[in-house]
């Protein structure tokens, strides 16, 4: 009998001596790079006063630039991180597609157009965030209502309807930053390339990446089968459509929910799942897990660079992201062909 097919809910956490080692480094890796973005900024704060701010708040400086500034926006880019590479395995699996990455079907171009028109308007805050929001489920609801058309949907319907509305959303971003005046196309670039500098998480937003954790372990027996095709996964007795629903709609509302907090942040839903696969987490019940921490860590890292490279300025995140994308998905590229 095919194993694949007859997981038993006791194997469901067995994992190898070498995946709860990649496990325990990546849980490392995101202890660290929380430390290193609370330590991070044009005001020193040693790990002693750290510590002790933590523990024993006290009414000075280091207190209120922990409080107000970098243990909201560490939490922010570490969820945003997680959200992002979630939706990208996720994405990877139901178009079946290697390059697949959250913002593949226009989430981010709809997301794109409610916040640079919240701007345009004047409008900042809770206004720009649900103008996002709303932007990104206009583009979901109108991605899914032509790819579903007559109830028949495949996933090159999917992905080519997802690409024409991408590219509809951005001939409108390019109309309103050409009418914009000079000062709105400034805050319009920030939002584009992605920015943490006024980002806030609340516990919905953090509920949401847990609530993803477990959905995707709970499915991860049948990501595993549908990765290998729609045809064995049916003939395991998984319910095709529905799977597709669900991995749909639910990518969609994470990659919304991340890019209303920090904006068009790239590159983390798609090198992220490529890097784990070649370290070996290949099953998801392992990958899902480890994408989340290491997609957290590493926009926490470079959230901590756009801080500190050209201090007291601050870059866009997005643009530290894509600095480190770049050569970082050439190597993996390179690598996966070599192999």
């Amino acid at each position: 009998m095919n194993p694949i097919a007859n997981h038993r809910p006791r194997d469901f956490f067995l994992i190898s001596n070498k995946q709860f080692l990649l496990f325990a480094l990546l849980s490392i890796l995101a202890i660290i790079s929380i430390l290193l973005s609370l330590l991070s900024g044009s005001v020193d704060i040693s790990v002693s006063q750290l510590l002790n701010n933590l523990f024993h708040a006290e009414n000075n400086l280091q207190t209120q630039v922990l409080q107000e500034i970098r243990i909201p926006r560490t939490i922010a880019a570490f969820t945003t991180g997680g959200l992002l590479a979630l939706s990208g395995v996720i994405m990877q699996v139901l178009l079946r597609n290697p390059l697949a990455d959250p913002y593949i079907l226009g989430i981010s171009g709809g997301a794109a157009v409610g916040a640079l028109s919240a701007i345009l308007l004047g409008l900042s805050g809770l206004w720009l965030s649900n103008a996002a929001f709303f932007g990104a489920l206009l583009s979901i609801l109108l991605v899914f209502g032509i790819a579903n058309k007559f109830g028949n949907w495949s996933v090159t319907r999917l992905l080519l309807t997802g690409v024409v509305v991408s590219a509809g959303w951005g001939a409108v971003i390019n109309i309103l930053l050409t009418t914009s005046s000079t000062n709105n196309v400034q805050s319009m670039l920030f939002w584009l390339m992605g920015d943490l500098s006024q980002s806030r998480v609340g516990l919905a937003h953090f509920g949401l990446l847990v609530l993803g954790l477990a959905g995707g372990l709970m499915l991860s027996r049948s990501l595993n089968v549908l990765i290998r095709g729609e045809l064995v996964a049916a003939s395991l007795g998984i319910d095709v459509r529905a799977l597709r629903l669900i991995l749909y709609f639910s990518a969609s509302v994470f990659t919304a929910t991340a890019v209303t907090i920090a904006g068009s942040v790239g590159f983390v839903g798609l090198i992220v799942p490529h890097m784990l696969r070649l370290m070996g987490a290949r099953d998801h019940r392992l990958l899902i897990p480890c994408s989340i921490l290491l997609g957290g860590s590493f926009l926490v890292i470079a959230d901590s660079l756009a801080r500190t490279i050209i201090a007291p300025q601050q870059l866009p995140v997005g643009v530290v992201t894509a600095i480190i994308g770049v050569p970082a998905f050439i190597i993996i590229l390179r690598t996966t062909i070599r192999k």
